[in-house]
């Protein structure tokens, strides 16, 4: 199901040259953005947790997941995704493209992006320093052990992240995404045709699918 099949059309005073006082043209009123019912995207029972495998586009998952690629709008939707060039997984091509840009080079790939904390415990087993914490470079961290009763420096505790490997992580958490379950897909598109129908009761309604407008009020 396309995407713009779910937008109702609104008739615009027309603007061709030899248009006539009282000529319209029928357009999508993209003013009224198709969207999950809230309590429904709030509701975690509804999803799935997917991970995006490749270079494989919206409309690739949305065949693989619901048997029809045009429901890619809706995968989208599920994770609030506006713009598919920078919070969609880019392809490898262009993501090389863009480290090359970005960077100027491939050995500038390698050079170090920042540091992170190793995790460190203490004789207990407790979590004193997680893992993964930005920090500078050459970072020591000192703490008291009641068991030894003495004073510990744990030295270096920092690993360095590569320019690569801190673009690959920006890459690979796009990759994690949540999809409507399959089981609901009736009830959400059943719901979404309604709420994007038009209700009696404007001076501009004229159906469900279509409504006058005079430019001034085009998202009632």
């Amino acid at each position: 199901m396309a995407y713009f099949r779910q937008i109702p059309d609104f008739n615009y005073v027309s603007r061709t040259p030899n248009a006539q006082i009282g000529d319209y043209t029928r357009v999508k009123n993209l003013f009224r953005r198709v969207k999950i019912r809230e309590d429904i995207f709030q509701d975690t029972a509804f999803f799935e947790k997917y991970q995006i495998k490749g270079d494989d586009r919206p409309d690739v998952v949305a065949d693989e997941v619901y048997g029809d690629p045009q429901l890619d709008w809706l995968v989208l939707i599920a994770n609030n995704v506006i713009n598919v060039q920078t919070e969609w997984p880019m392809p490898q091509v262009t993501f090389d493209q863009y480290l090359l840009d970005k960077y100027g080079s491939y050995e500038n790939l390698n050079s170090v992006h920042h540091y992170e904390t190793m995790e460190v415990k203490n004789s207990q087993g407790v979590t004193l320093v997680p893992e993964g914490l930005q920090v500078d470079a050459g970072y020591s961290y000192t703490y008291y052990e009641e068991f030894s009763e003495s004073f510990i420096s744990t030295g270096d505790i920092t690993v360095p992240v590569t320019n690569y490997e801190y673009e690959e992580r920006i890459e690979d958490a796009k990759r994690n995404i949540f999809i409507l379950k399959p089981a609901y897909l009736p009830v959400v598109l059943d719901d979404i045709e309604d709420v994007m129908l038009y209700k009696k009761g404007s001076s501009d309604y004229i159906s469900g699918t279509l409504k006058g407008s005079d430019n001034t009020r085009l998202t009632s």
